[in-house]
Order: C-alpha cells, then sequence, then structure tokens
C-alpha cells in the first residue's frame, strides 16, 4: 500500500508527516500529491472530509522547501476556512523550517499581518478581499509566487469573489503552477478553469452530489409548530456533539439561547460575529466544552471537527449544493454520522431541489404524514404530551424540568 513515503518528498517533511501520524494518503491525496509534484495543474473535486488540504498543501510544502526563492498563495472563500488550510500546513512544518507563513483575512489585525509580511514569508494564505487590500497597499508583493491554490472555487463564485480574484491574478507572474479545487463542477467553474488552468489534470474522489456513504439520512416532514419540540426530541435521543443548522443569523442568536434557558449547552455560530470571538466558538466547540453548535452557513464548509457526529438541518439550505456541505460536517475521516432534515410544507419546493441534486431523475417520494413515526410529541408551552424524562444517571444533559 502506498505511504508518504513512496512520494519522493523532502526527508524533513516525511519525517514531520510521520510525527503526525500521517501514515496512508487518502484517495485524492494517492491521485493528487504525484501530479503535483511533476508541475501540473489541477482541476480537482472531492467530497469534503477527504484530505484535500494535504493533497495540495504537501506537494506545495515540498516545492516550497527544495526551492528556496519560490512563494506559494492559497486563496479561500471564509476567514474561517483560511484559518484551517494555515493551521493545518503549519502543523506539517517542523521548528526552524525555510519556510515562513502568513495569513491574511479579514477581522484580523493588520498590524499583525504587516509584520507577518515584513517576515518575508512564502507560504500566503487569504481571503480575496484582504489579499486585494495589502495589494493595494503595495504591503504584499506575489511576483515570487509560483504555485496559486483555488480553494473552494463554487463556494468563492457563490460569494460574489470572481472579480477579486481576477484582481489578483494580475499581480501574478504569467508562468504558475495552479490548483482548482470546487466541490463540485458545475459548467460556470468548468469555463472559469479554461482561463485559469493550463492542460489540468481533472481529478474527481467520489460523487460530489452525494453525500458519503457512512452518513445516515433521515428526512421528517412536519409542520413549523413542530420544528422545535422535535429539536428537543433529537437532542435527547443522540449521544454526542452536534451541529444545528439555521437559515438566519437572528435564528442562530435566538435558538442557542433558547436552548441554554432550557439546559442545553450549546453556542451560535455566524457572520456577525467579530473574527476573534468565531474562532472562540469554535475552539470551544473543537474542546467539547459545550455539545450543540448552532450555525448558519458560514459553518457549513471548512469546518473540520472529527468529534462531531450528528448534523440536525432545523431549515434548508437556500442552494442545494450546501445541503451536501452542512451534513458532510459528520462522518469525517471515514467516521460513521447521522443527519436529520426538517421539512416544513414551505419546505417542499427547496428539499425537492436537494433530492434532484442527489438522485438525477428520480422522483421525490413525499410521506403522507407530516410526521413519521418516531416522533413523540412535546409541547413546551404547556407541558401537555410530554415524553417522562429519563432516569437522571442516563440523561445526557443537566435535569431540568420545563414549565
Amino acid at each position: 500500500m502506498q505511504n508518504f513515503h513512496s512520494f519522493g518528498l523532502p526527508k524533513a517533511l516525511v519525517q514531520s508527516l510521520d510525527q503526525l501520524n500521517f501514515k496512508t494518503p487518502t484517495p485524492i491525496q494517492q491521485a493528487t500529491i504525484p501530479l503535483v509534484l511533476e508541475g501540473k495543474d489541477i482541476l480537482g473535486s472531492a467530497q469534503t472530509g477527504t484530505g484535500k488540504t494535504g493533497a495540495f498543501g504537501i506537494p506545495l510544502l515540498a516545492k516550497l522547501i527544495e526551492n528556496p526563492t519560490a512563494a506559494a498563495l492559497i486563496v479561500a472563500p471564509t476567514r474561517e476556512l483560511a484559518t484551517q488550510v494555515m493551521k493545518a500546513l503549519q502543523s506539517m512544518l517542523w521548528k526552524g523550517s525555510p519556510v515562513k507563513t502568513a495569513l491574511l483575512i479579514g477581522g484580523e489585525s493588520m498590524q499583525n499581518q504587516l509584520h507577518q509580511l515584513k517576515r518575508s514569508p512564502r507560504l500566503f494564505v487569504g481571503t480575496p478581499g484582504r489579499i486585494n487590500d495589502h495589494l493595494k497597499r503595495k504591503s504584499l508583493s506575489l511576483s515570487e509566487v509560483k504555485f496559486l491554490v483555488l480553494d473552494e472555487m463554487d463556494r468563492m463564485l457563490d460569494m460574489g469573489f470572481s472579480i477579486q480574484i481576477a484582481e489578483i491574478k494580475k499581480h501574478l507572474p504569467q508562468n504558475l503552477q495552479t490548483l482548482l479545487f470546487s466541490a463540485t463542477l458545475p459548467k460556470s467553474i468548468v469555463k472559469l478553469a479554461e482561463s485559469y488552468l493550463k492542460n489540468p489534470e481533472r481529478i474527481s474522489i467520489g460523487s460530489t452530489t452525494n453525500p458519503a456513504e457512512n452518513i445516515k439520512q433521515q428526512v421528517v416532514q412536519l409542520s413549523e409548530a413542530e420544528k422545535y419540540p422535535r429539536l428537543l426530541n433529537e437532542l435527547d435521543d443522540r449521544k454526542g456533539s452536534i451541529i444545528v443548522f439555521v437559515k438566519t443569523k437572528i435564528n442562530a442568536e435566538r435558538m442557542a439561547k433558547k436552548l441554554k434557558e432550557a439546559s442545553y449547552e450549546s453556542d451560535a455560530l455566524h457572520g456577525d460575529l467579530r473574527h476573534s470571538k468565531r474562532e472562540r466558538v469554535i475552539q470551544a466547540f473543537r474542546k467539547q466544552k459545550y455539545r450543540i453548535l448552532v450555525a448558519t452557513d458560514v459553518a457549513a464548509r471548512g469546518l473540520d471537527i472529527p468529534h462531531i457526529e450528528h448534523v440536525i438541518n432545523y431549515d434548508l439550505p437556500q442552494a442545494p449544493e450546501d445541503y451536501i456541505h452542512r451534513i458532510g460536517r459528520t462522518a469525517r475521516a471515514g467516521a460513521e454520522g447521522e443527519a436529520v432534515c426538517f421539512v416544513a410544507p414551505s419546505d417542499r419546493g427547496k428539499w425537492r431541489a436537494i433530492h434532484g441534486l442527489m438522485n438525477p431523475g428520480k422522483e421525490l417520494p413525499l410521506s403522507s404524514s407530516p410526521r413519521d413515526r418516531n416522533f413523540k410529541d412535546r409541547n413546551p408551552r404547556d407541558g401537555k404530551n410530554k415524553r417522562p424524562f429519563r432516569d437522571q444517571k442516563k440523561s445526557r444533559r443537566p435535569f431540568k424540568k420545563r414549565a
């Protein structure tokens, strides 16, 4: 079986990977690393949690180590993803490594980033807006960049970054090796790739329109009024860490507060939080200081927390592709996970689009009842039809009787 020693990587990098217990490359790493080392451009797609960061990061670090004047730029759609990519790559670098880094993202101190840039870094990771800010200030030069990675390109287009990415490209050398990764490859991405890539090798690992096979999915059709009581039942019936997805920032705050008042350890993650606050929320969830994260789609991509066991789609996403990314927060790196999707009558159109994405050509089966057989009704307003509380020793949250 292939291992990282077989790629011809620099010895120091291989030793660093060994210390991280990176033994066997994932399929996308096996397919991508040799081609990147050969100097090929890449158009890649893969399901979330497949080791994509290592697929482009490991060969880029190898090239930067072997070429002491070259630099690499990795562009990501969100601060969270850029931060996560940087942490992953920094973990592969050893003390005294010749590769210095700079993280260029919005919401962080400009002075701190200027300090990083003065250290002559050769590995830049950032978001389009902040990279352009530095280019306009002339605090960033991309003249030595030999390698460009555009990560989650479909998300960047959805967020309206195409003009900013085109502006970044103007500051890059013509002779450039480019790696473009996208969770999905619609015609718009393939057409865009023609202007960014030169004779690219196309790599696709698994389906990009279906979730991983080790995610158990459940669809619950119910009324809007039934959603919150059903959520409480789901939280009680599940062990381990849970992400609850809602559609707006206000809903995330309200839901997290409501759950806290009901004695569920939870917090909210959304785009209005300052970057430092978002980092604290993510790190606390990563360290399992609380069990339930209520989030908008800002957390749907790039959030890699292995211990997440369940995803609950309280509200459906606006874009069908985001459903795949949401539930991909569980079942990471071969683990098993479960996903529950609440579908109210007003959500039928959205669910039909999601079903069509995952099952092309198949009709959507609709349940005759809005409530599945396992649902135990609980109305927290009047206390009627409550499910009896379990024995205190078996409860997965502090005992607190609801009025």
